[in-house]
């Protein structure tokens, strides 16, 4: 079986796959395993699908239109990096 070495792992999402690993009663490198298969077997998200409709590629808007969809959807949550 093949290995894999994480360089410069950070130290906290290296506490963080500690402290799941043992709420699954698993090994750090079995629940790394786990969780890389399921990351890898989830379908892929169209990244075009996260956007609000008036946003989404093949829209078309005119001028005007353009800074009230900014202004309309720049404090929505799933927009909001701040919360």
């Amino acid at each position: 079986m093949t290995g894999l070495l994480i360089k410069d792992f950070p130290p906290e999402l290296h506490q963080r796959l500690k402290e799941a690993a043992a709420r699954s009663h698993r090994s750090m490198t079995r629940q790394a395993l786990v969780l890389l298969e399921q990351a890898l077997s989830a379908p892929s998200q169209n990244t075009a699908s996260l956007l609000p409709d008036p946003l989404k590629p093949g829209t078309t808007l005119a001028s005007g239109d353009v800074v009230d969809v900014i202004r309309e959807n720049r404090d929505a949550d799933q927009f909001n990096i701040y919360k």
